[in-house]
């Protein structure tokens, strides 16, 4: 049984190695990790900002106390569903066939993640601070195509709103990268070269991609619920845009059942819980490109 325990460890520390990929966007977001205490998350929203006197000549100056919000954030679970390893067929494998199975946990549980975060990273509908604007290009496929003028658009309405140059993502989703690739090879079929963790930029942007973006109401230009069932008729995909500054993830616990020998199965189960959050932080400085239907 003492083998048995330092197995599991070994095997969990292998699932948390390397969990976010270079590409994933969710290296480039706040990590609230060292908050999480029993896996959620006290913090407060910030109060209103002071306001800023230009040549004052009225003393003494007001005074206003900033009242914060307290907020607690409980992390989601995701829980893969258990494999069963049988121990006939790990004899016949010239592979480790469990250690498979583990990283296919591993992969589920990564994809699963991103997905519920690129769902909230992603603006509910427009507004001022949260603009979600149609693409505009050519027909192809029952949509409109991605145009560079597109994100230029997106690019004014955070200049508008004083989002900070700095550090401003573009999530693409694959169908509008061709998109972009198609309207100039030059310019764009390197565009998601990481060099020394740093992406490439266009428009202002940091461009990344990720084929986990959420999906739109094409009439409303509302966001779908996460796991809503399809509606063909309206459903829409989308390229999302963030501030790294603004969204947040946190990772708690990670957490391996394991039944070893089991009797009846001839084999070994095992299955995984992992607690992790995404979120925006103020709904602000986010944003999304949606695809036109035609």
């Amino acid at each position: 049984m003492a083998t048995a325990t330092l197995n599991k460890e070994v095997w969990i520390n292998q699932i948390k190695e390397n969990f976010y990929p270079e590409t994933s966007f969710l290296n480039y977001v706040r990590d609230f990790s060292g908050l999480v205490e029993n896996n959620a998350i006290n913090m407060a929203e910030a109060g209103v900002d002071p306001k800023v006197l230009i040549n004052n000549t009225t003393y003494p100056i007001k005074v206003v106390q900033r009242i914060d919000k307290p907020i607690r954030i409980e992390l989601d679970t995701f829980e893969t569903e258990n494999t069963l390893v049988r121990r006939p067929e790990v004899i016949e494998y010239s592979y480790d066939q469990l250690e498979s199975v583990l990283m296919g946990h591993r992969n589920t549980l990564r994809a699963k993640t991103a997905i519920k975060a690129a769902h909230a990273f992603a603006p509910q509908e427009n507004t001022d601070y949260t603009p979600v604007i149609e693409t505009t290009g050519e027909q192809f496929g029952g949509r409109k195509r991605m145009t560079i003028e597109d994100i230029l658009l997106l690019k004014e309405c955070f200049d508008n709103f004083d989002i900070p140059q700095e550090d401003r993502y573009l999530v693409l989703n694959p169908k509008h990268l061709s998109d972009l690739i198609l309207f100039d090879v030059k310019a764009f079929k390197n565009i998601l070269d990481i060099v020394n963790g740093v992406p490439q930029r266009f428009a202002g942007f940091n461009i990344l991609q990720t084929s986990a973006t959420p999906t739109y109401n094409a009439t409303t230009k509302e966001k779908v619920a996460f796991d809503a069932p399809a509606a063909p008729d309206t459903d829409t995909f989308c390229s999302f845009a963030f501030h790294s500054q603004e969204v947040m993830k946190a990772d708690g616990d990670l957490h391996m059942y394991v039944r070893y020998d089991d009797p009846e199965e001839r084999g070994t189960i095992v299955g995984f819980d992992k607690r992790f959050i995404a979120t925006s932080i103020r709904s602000k400085g986010i944003g999304a490109i949606v695809s036109a239907k035609v």
